[in-house]
């Protein structure tokens, strides 16, 4: 994969440091590499090989232990995690260890973390959907949070870029709120999806109803092969089809030959040079042996992931920046956001019982945004939007759980498709709200004796109004697409359960506001760039990974053209 850095006093010195290797550090990483700079890569965890490191991605239920169980002291590593539902034994080993890294909940919020190289990339849903001006004007118009320093033309070109290496799937509309992508071919709803998106869009003119736009190859792209509907995506995919650090960006940083990664390296802080006027450097601890080095480059990425890029920015005090680097607005911490979800409906289709689909497509349906676009569709009780997930399906096998019966009937029977079944869940957007914020916790430390982050985080009156709205939408539109014993639902959650975690360190026009500019720059110290979660100025309502991606190439290119100029 890589030159791996396991000998630190070999080499301290480098052209260019990426705090992370999840998806905003891979493609920093390729672009940085590419561009000529020799990289290193800081990794918090273990080193994961794509294929080589992916123990379960080919098990069936029985091939495990428990099947999908945990063991109690699985469960205990991660006792705060584990409220996602997601984590099972097939996965287990791709989720930090909670006990380790403790956080401290001033109210309620669900943070998800996983330690390695590839970060949460090898666990992503793979949404991907591009922010049109409705996102970036938004803070403008209706004066919440500060006006963000690009709009969509800015960003527009990288969109693109990224787009045409990661590999997007999906179908081109040509909606305003929710710009086309470059496509590969989109995947195939199903017989009931198809009915369903028939009769929403003939009751509902102005709701469109599309297959979802997910970063998994429908055909085979540079050298990576096409998914084939196994949808064991966050086991690690051996084919290469979803979008992951360790598949695609990082393989393609290494075959610069400029890539070095070190992993279990905790980044403690950057290393700012009063004199100079800029960072020097990082501090790490290693997670392994607890010794502490420092690396040394002329730009440094910081892509941590939203909150642990903040806490590494928080951590990096000194004389010029006491409460954190380029915290000259006071607004490091502030303004979290995070989309809610599971709010939606449920429901039973009648019908199409001779027909069924094949594989286990790791894609949904997708209900762009259609309230608060222009004064007709203005909602009077709250500002912003939601778009829906979901699709339709059958059950089968499962049901058999509980029949009673032996011998060929009783196979037969258990063998053939249940009833049809097809629901939607809303993901709305939370406003930057200053109050939101997270600081740093010098009563609870880490494993290696490190402050931890405490997450003062709530849901607001506009994303209730909004909520209340999704579920009241959700029902209507199965009720009159004809669907049968519609059930509306909200499992009430705290922030935190989308795992879109934003802000705390958001782009602006000045560092009288802000943290960063239009370039993702440091205010105060411009050879650092921030482009995970941590840079974004509001959250939109629809999944923010492409963003990301589209941010780092365009800093990247940014930092290079700056380091010719001998500008950083």
């Amino acid at each position: 994969m890589a030159n791996y850095n396991i000998d630190a006093r070999k080499e301290m010195t480098y052209d260019a440091i990426v705090i992370g290797s999840g998806i905003s550090g891979g493609w920093a990483a390729k672009e940085l590499c590419e561009q000529g700079l020799k990289t290193l890569v800081l990794e918090r965890g273990r080193l994961v090989e794509h294929v080589v490191d992916y123990p379960t991605m080919n098990d069936d239920p029985w091939d495990m232990n428990l099947r999908e169980a945990l063991t109690p002291e699985e469960k205990a590593r991660h006792y705060k995690a584990i409220r996602t539902g997601f984590i099972g034994k097939s996965t287990e080993h791709f989720w930090a260890n909670d006990q380790e890294n403790p956080y401290t909940e001033v109210k309620p919020f669900l943070w998800v973390r996983a330690h390695q190289m590839g970060g949460r990339s090898l666990l992503w849903g793979k949404q991907t959907y591009r922010w049109s001006d409705l996102d970036f004007e938004a803070n403008a118009k209706d004066g919440f949070g500060v006006d963000w320093p690009i709009r969509y033309k800015d960003i527009e070109p990288w969109y693109t870029y990224v787009e045409k290496f990661a590999g997007i799937s999906g179908e081109a509309l040509g909606l305003p709120q929710l710009p086309d992508s470059h496509f590969l071919p989109p995947m195939e709803m199903n017989c009931v999806e198809k009915h369903v998106k028939e009769r929403i869009e003939g009751a509902f003119p102005g709701r469109h109803m599309i297959i979802g736009r997910v970063a998994h190859l429908t055909q085979p792209l540079n050298g990576r092969g096409q998914c084939q509907y196994r949808n064991r995506c966050s086991r690690g995919c051996p084919y290469g089809a979803y979008f992951s650090s360790n598949a695609v960006t990082l393989p393609a940083a290494h075959a610069t030959g400029n890539l070095t990664i070190r992993p279990f390296s905790i980044a403690q802080s950057i290393i700012y040079d009063e004199n100079k006027g800029k960072a020097t450097g990082v501090r790490i601890i290693d997670a392994e042996t607890g010794e502490a080095l420092e690396y040394h480059a002329r730009v440094i990425f910081c892509n941590a992931s939203c909150l642990s890029s903040t806490q590494i920015l928080m951590q990096s005090t000194s004389n010029r920046f006491p409460n954190g680097l380029g915290n000259d607005s006071g607004e490091l911490g502030h303004n979290l956001m995070d989309h809610t979800y599971r709010i939606g409906a449920v429901a039973r289709v009648d019908g199409f019982e001779n027909e069924t689909y094949s594989g286990r497509r790791p894609n949904g349906i997708y209900i762009p945004r259609y309230w608060n676009l222009d004064d007709t569709t203005r909602s009077q009780d709250f500002v912003r939007g939601f778009g829906f997930q979901g699709g339709g399906s059958r059950g089968g096998i499962q049901a058999a759980a509980n029949m009673e019966g032996f011998g060929a009937d009783y196979k037969d029977a258990i063998l053939k498709p249940g009833p049809w079944e097809f629901f939607i869940t809303g993901f709305a957007e939370c406003l930057p709200y200053h109050e939101n914020k997270v600081s740093l916790n010098p009563d609870v430390l880490d494993k290696w004796g490190q402050p931890t982050l405490a997450i003062d985080c709530e849901f607001k009156e506009n994303e209730k109004a909004i909520n209340r709205q999704i579920r009241i939408d959700a029902v209507e539109m199965l009720e009159r697409a004809g669907l049968k014993d519609v059930e509306g639902f909200d499992k009430e959650h705290e922030p935190g359960y989308g795992i879109h975690e934003m802000g705390t360190a958001r782009m602006g026009h000045s560092s009288k506001t802000a943290v960063l500019n239009a370039h993702n720059q440091v205010f105060g110290a411009e050879n650092v760039y921030v482009t995970d979660g941590a840079c974004m100025t509001s959250s939109s309502c629809v999944n923010p990974s492409l963003t990301y991606m589209a941010l780092s190439a365009r800093a990247a290119h940014h930092a290079v053209s700056e380091l010719k100029k001998f500008n950083l």
